[in-house]
């Protein structure tokens, strides 16, 4: 999903889908191929303390995982949008980021963090 200054060959792809969602009154983004649906959280649903606190956290997204469906918690649903994959950024490891945070996307001058859902189970421990 991400462009890396470091290879020679983005890919083929010119346009990747981004799902635009919004925990706390952040915008945060991830691949939209990641979500496999939009659904109402329930209680058990995984809530990430480092993407902030949640304002109402009504809506979750429901992403696969090796083990079975992952949830996590979300306030709003932004859309899904198409963006030029070379306006993605890669965090560098030296930036010290969650792992979780895989990039990075200037939206209109505003910074949009870029996550692996997936990740953001195995950051809690969830597996």
């Amino acid at each position: 999903m991400i462009y890396d200054d470091h290879s020679s060959d983005p890919s083929e792809q010119t346009e990747v889908d981004v799902l635009f969602f919004e925990v706390g009154g952040v915008v945060y983004g991830t691949d939209a191929q990641q979500v496999l649906r939009i659904d109402r959280s329930h209680p058990d649903d995984l809530e990430v303390p480092g993407l902030g606190p949640l304002k109402r956290g009504g809506r979750a997204l429901v992403f696969d995982t090796p083990e079975g469906e992952g949830h996590l918690k979300v306030d709003a649903i932004r859309g899904v949008r198409p963006v030029p994959i070379l306006d993605l950024r890669r965090l560098p490891v030296v930036a010290g980021a969650a792992p979780y945070a895989v990039g990075v996307f200037l939206d209109q001058e505003r910074p949009v963090m870029l996550i692996d859902l997936v990740e953001t189970l195995n950051s809690q421990g969830r597996h």
